[in-house]
């Protein structure tokens, strides 16, 4: 499954590659603007995760493991009683959103100490998909989530691009169907 989830993966990258290209936008190694606070992710992304963390250097998933726990730890003080596997579908969309606003300065376990995310070839879809405006195949826009869009001349503005989102989804529900596991966070991949 994760040779057919990274391809998908990879067919998104390549569409933010070419539509990047030429534009003035932060997201570029050092950035870390969207990368606060928990974020859930799907089976699909927790495995690769876990893929791009055992090939880390054993130090390195140490630390991984130890920030991970600390907000594992922050988030069971705001949402009591929720532990492994840490479905986000338990706790209800309301809880999870008033808890990723709580934390939402909280640095994701993943970014190293210069702001370079450790398993960038790793990591999940929601990722990926930040920082362009998406004009999807049956004319909905997803708007740009990037935090720090203002700062940017024209970025904010900037026309959605298009790109064939809905047989991308569908391949998605596609391998969600065949991902055991649950939507989860990746603090709880990264204590793991």
């Amino acid at each position: 499954m994760t040779d057919r989830y990274r391809a998908l993966l990879e067919r998104l990258d390549r569409w933010f590659a070419e539509a990047a290209e030429g534009r003035d936008i932060p997201c570029r190694a050092g950035c870390t603007a969207c990368c606060h606070g928990p974020f859930d992710i799907s089976p699909a992304d927790a495995e690769m995760l876990r893929e791009g963390l055992a090939l880390l250097p054993t130090d390195v998933r140490a630390d991984i493991r130890s920030r991970g726990s600390r907000l594992l730890g922050q988030i069971q003080s705001l949402v009591p009683g929720w532990s492994a596997p840490w479905d986000v579908d338990t706790i209800g969309e309301e809880a999870f959103d008033r808890m990723a606003e709580e934390l939402a300065a909280e640095p994701c376990p993943m970014l190293g100490s210069d702001g370079e995310c450790r398993v960038y070839a790793h990591r999940p879809l929601v990722c990926r998909l930040i920082g362009l405006p998406m004009l999807t195949d049956v004319g909905e826009v997803l708007p740009n989530a990037c935090p720090i869009q203002e700062k940017f001349p024209g970025y904010s503005e900037m026309a959605p691009i298009p790109f064939a989102y809905e047989s991308f989804a569908g391949e998605e529900l596609a391998v969600m169907a065949e991902t055991d596991g649950v939507e989860t966070t990746i603090a709880a991949v990264a204590a793991e």
